[in-house]
């Protein structure tokens, strides 16, 4: 399995830059196609048109220098003239407003960057990454608000060109900042499959996994590709009970869009589903890894415990039931769905040295791939009803006992 993994992971990374709508992010469609293909399952393509940013010219010039960098992408533009005026700290009344920051929204920094956003305290807003990432090269936002932008033009550099900016802010130094970008209308595609139970009356489980980003995303989406394939792969051989559903969504970094986009055209499914198994980010990490699991109910959590166990794994943060989850899972838990998602902290998080092989932890990724093809064959195999009954809790009822056993 770890040579698989290895593989997978290594292939995924080489493919390139896999941001949504882009010809690799096709290129790595079809691959995703092929993988799914050669393991005899069936396969969809669903395709959705949106409209795609092109960045053109992005950059701060200060004091001679010019710094480029990449737009946020759900912020407004500038035309080819861009802005001038003068720099200074975030919440100042400079024209150009600079914070150093994480690529959280929901960081401190990332809190203040969304407030002065939404204010628009600045007429332009430069975001220069953490000094905790690498220094070459941008850490960048996702696009929360892709559908609805806001704001004033906002760019994002590396932290390389920190100690010219910090100068030019002490200096009051004028700015010419630019952010000229283009919509383009593009298609978005979203990969399925599904494998045929042996009872079509039972709830379906339901497997998904982002498959597009930022950067090379080797460790940000190679483990959740990764663990997909195998779940599929090992289920397949198995002969479920149940039908089971995959889904990989491109559009994670722009708010969603792919996920929402099949939710839209399966609505029922977020509650008629037995579980969604969210395979999230960076859970393949090397550099400051961390593991956090997420947990629609007590129930689900239980269901993986006994293969955390036999792996002699453990999450380092598990997000307390009830509480609004991180990544996909928040989709299935705002439509009142069940879910157990996996995700992580990465210091490589939607940063360019995202790359194999140096980003991922192939041992400690093929553990945590490991628990949860198992408790994916548990699951398709068993004979519980999705629906609550009263006093039985999240599971419902059991064909037979031995159903709610673990294997």
């Amino acid at each position: 399995m770890e040579e698989r993994i290895n593989a997978l992971i290594a292939e995924y990374s080489s493919q390139g830059i896999h941001r949504t709508g882009t010809e690799i992010d096709h290129q790595s469609a079809d691959w995703l196609i092929e993988k799914i293909a050669a393991l005899g399952v069936q396969v969809s393509d669903t395709a959705f048109g949106f409209k795609r940013v092109e960045p053109l010219l992005c950059s701060l010039g200060i004091s001679g220098l010019t710094v480029t960098g990449v737009p946020l992408y759900d912020c407004s533009y500038t035309d080819a003239k861009g802005i001038r005026g003068c720099i200074g700290p975030l919440g100042s009344d400079a024209d150009i407003g600079v914070a150093t920051a994480p690529p959280f929204e929901n960081s401190e920094s990332g809190q203040a960057i969304y407030s002065a956003r939404r204010k628009a305290a600045h007429r332009a807003i430069v975001i220069v990454s953490d000094k905790d990432l690498p220094e070459n090269g941008p850490a960048l936002f996702n696009a929360e608000h892709f559908s609805k932008p806001f704001g004033p033009p906002v760019l994002q550099v590396a932290h390389k060109h920190w100690p010219e900016i910090q100068l030019a802010i002490a200096s009051s130094s004028v700015g010419h900042f630019t952010l000229q970008a283009k919509y383009v209308d593009a298609i978005a595609r979203n990969i399925g499959a599904k494998i045929t139970g042996k009872n079509p009356q039972l709830a379906p489980l339901v497997i998904m996994t982002p498959r597009s980003g930022w950067w090379q995303c080797a460790s940000e989406r190679g483990g959740g590709i990764a663990c997909f394939l195998e779940m599929m792969r090992a289920i397949k051989e198995s002969e479920p009970k149940r039908d089971v559903i995959f889904t990989a969504n491109t559009g994670h970094e722009l708010g969603h869009i792919g996920l929402d986009h099949y939710l839209e055209t399966h609505a029922t499914l977020v509650q008629d589903a037995l579980l969604w198994i969210h395979l999230g980010a960076n859970f393949a990490a090397q550099h400051d890894p961390g593991v956090r699991l997420q947990y629609s109910d007590e129930a689900a959590r239980s269901r993986l415990r006994p293969w955390l166990e036999k792996n002699s794994i453990e999450p380092d943060a598990e997000t307390p039931a009830g509480e609004r989850p991180l990544g996909e899972a928040r989709n299935i838990f705002d439509g009142d769905g069940r879910y157990l998602s996996i995700l992580g902290r990465n210091g490589l998080f939607h940063h360019p040295n995202d790359l194999w092989p140096d980003a991922v932890n192939p041992r400690e990724t093929t553990k945590w791939i490991n628990a949860l093809v198992a408790l994916g064959v548990e699951l398709a195999g068993s004979g519980e009803h999705a629906h609550k009954e009263p006093n039985q809790g999240a599971w419902g009822t059991a064909e037979t006992d031995s159903d709610l056993k673990t294997v």
